[in-house]
């Protein structure tokens, strides 16, 4: 069974989106680089990108991590603020803490890139 369907599909990625992105836009050292962002388009564009990389039906098509977050110039606060978030959110939400630590492997994987090292 794959990530997706452990975490409970479409649903539970549409909730765990909506939840973080709550959480991210209270954090006052990351809710900068949202101003000028179209909150409905971003959180799309994450379930896309959540339901591919869990292992869900849906093919990403957007921007690569390190394109997408090049002109932030973001840091390793900034990085560790998003997964304390995504963490957070999936516990809230009652995610199996074997899986939380899957996804945040997987979030891991990509810092080179959202950091652009």
């Amino acid at each position: 069974m794959s990530l997706y369907e452990r975490m409970g599909g479409a649903q539970a990625v549409d909730r765990a989106v909506d939840l973080f992105y709550r959480k991210v836009l209270a954090d006052e050292r990351i809710a900068p680089f949202f101003s000028q962002v179209n909150m409905q388009s971003q959180a799309r564009r994450q379930k896309a990108f959540l339901t591919m990389v869990f292992g869900g039906p849906v093919e990403y098509s957007g921007r690569q991590m390190r394109e997408a977050h090049a002109r932030l110039k973001l840091d390793e606060s900034h990085f560790t603020a998003v997964t304390t978030h995504l963490r957070a959110t999936l516990s809230e939400l009652g995610v199996a803490e074997a899986d939380i630590a899957e996804v945040v492997k997987i979030a891991q994987s990509h810092k080179s890139d959202v950091l652009n090292r």
